[in-house]
């Protein structure tokens, strides 16, 4: 069944809970926004963009490949936050941090913060990045609450996601030949 009527009263179970936790818990909100930044990444990845590879040094990637092990990834960190014995590996973030250096290489130097646009797909990723951005101060919170242990790779790796997500949106955009746009404060 799609329902099972438990949650009515607002609360939720999780693995390595034996009592059911409030909807409104510091893992419940986790859980939600990891979930919500993994189902907005699959809009991303079923753009005609994502079809398109992505040429790093000596390595070549599809976006939408590189966003699949994105939201793989995201489905560790959402059952380590509800108390199943899994976390990120280094390598994975050993994996993304290597496609940041190659793009960043690519670009040129940041100097100033940047309006979110260009392209409707690097405006997606930047999108994409802030929901990452909150899930990880959601994530944090789990963390200093001490409720459940979150591996510090695992932290490590919901920041470089941001990163990652943000080092896309300005490829994309550097490659369709639009300028950023600086804010005029």
């Amino acid at each position: 069944m799609l329902y099972t009527r438990k949650g009515d009263d607002g609360t939720t179970s999780t693995f390595g809970c034996n009592q059911r936790l409030s909807k409104s818990s510091a893992v419940a909100e986790a859980l939600g926004t990891l979930d919500e930044s993994n189902s907005f990444l699959g809009i991303i990845k079923t753009q005609e963009h994502a079809k398109q590879s992505l040429r790093l040094r000596d390595k070549s990637y599809l976006f939408a490949e590189i966003v699949n092990q994105i939201q793989q990834n995201l489905f560790i960190v959402q059952a380590e936050v509800a108390g199943a014995p899994k976390h990120i590996s280094k390598e994975s973030i050993r994996e993304i941090e290597s496609i940041i250096d190659s793009i960043e290489g690519d670009l040129p130097p940041i100097k100033s913060f940047f309006i979110s646009g260009g392209t409707r797909f690097a405006a997606q990723l930047d999108f994409a990045r802030t929901l990452v951005r909150r899930a990880e101060r959601r994530v944090v919170a789990v963390h200093d609450e001490g409720v459940v242990l979150i591996h510090e790779d695992s932290l490590s790796y919901i920041n470089r996601l941001s990163s990652l997500l943000y080092a896309l949106a300005r490829q994309i955009n550097f490659k369709s030949g639009i300028v950023e746009e600086k804010p005029h404060y």
